[in-house]
């Protein structure tokens, strides 16, 4: 009998997710200081700075050309962040611009909670599909089966939906308060603390609900249909 065949991992695995990082937050920040140390004005150097991250996106969504919730996602976001940095504002308007976005991704991970997939299971999956102590079915099959399933990337998505409104403010608060020179870089170390904290947090609700053992009450369902945790399953006709 062959072993059941795994998923194939898609685009988006945790090299290519920190290679994405470093386009969007660190060469951003390194690029300010560095037209800020040769001496252009601080409103032009941050228009610059921010198309980084924006050619970036819009190049990775022609080289994947394909249009999901995440590329959906992605593009609303590249495309107010470009329209954003072209309006002609204060300076203070455009450090502020991450703050605005990250409101918005905030948002848009409020909303997605009632969408056909949350925006935590699509940027989860590509990193955890894999995951040794998950079961072998795909996460179709994992999300057609099981009610609590779903209920944790509904769940994970409010929490990110929170904690990215709560960075928001303090963004948006830092651009106003503190001298523009600091912003940049406070505001990329601001990403790593946020994200530091959601993911321990969210990893540990991962962790209470069982969703890295295949042995837990959250994967009982597929036991009972499928003779053990373990056995593959197929999707209904007209799944995929």
């Amino acid at each position: 009998m062959n072993a059941p065949r795994r998923e194939r991992p898609q685009r988006g695995g945790r090299g290519y997710t920190a290679v994405n990082l470093l386009v969007d937050l660190v060469v951003p920040v390194g690029l300010y200081y560095g037209l800020r140390a040769a001496g252009m004005g601080i409103y032009l150097t941050l228009v610059i700075s921010s198309a980084v991250p924006a050619a970036a996106a819009g190049y990775r969504l022609l080289r994947e050309r394909r249009v999901d919730g995440l590329a959906v996602y992605t593009l609303t976001i590249m495309l107010l962040g470009t329209a954003v940095s072209l309006l002609t504002g204060s300076t203070r308007f455009l450090l502020a611009k991450e703050g605005w976005l990250t409101g918005v991704s905030a948002l848009w991970f409020l909303v997605s909670v009632r969408a056909e997939r949350p925006l935590a299971f699509l940027f989860s999956r590509p990193l955890l599909q894999n995951h040794p102590r998950m079961p072998r079915e795909s996460w179709d099959v994992l999300w057609e089966r099981l009610p609590g399933f779903r209920r944790i990337w509904r769940i994970s998505s409010v929490l990110w939906g929170v904690g990215l409104l709560a960075d928001s403010v303090v963004r948006v608060v830092m651009a106003y308060t503190l001298s523009p020179d600091l912003v940049p870089g406070l505001g990329s170390a601001l990403y790593g603390v946020t994200s530091l904290v959601l993911v321990a947090v969210t990893n540990i609700y991962y962790l209470v609900v069982g969703l890295y053992d295949r042995r837990s009450a959250l994967y009982a369902p597929l036991a009972a249909t499928a003779q053990g945790p373990d056995a593959p399953l197929v999707l209904p006709p007209g799944r995929s």
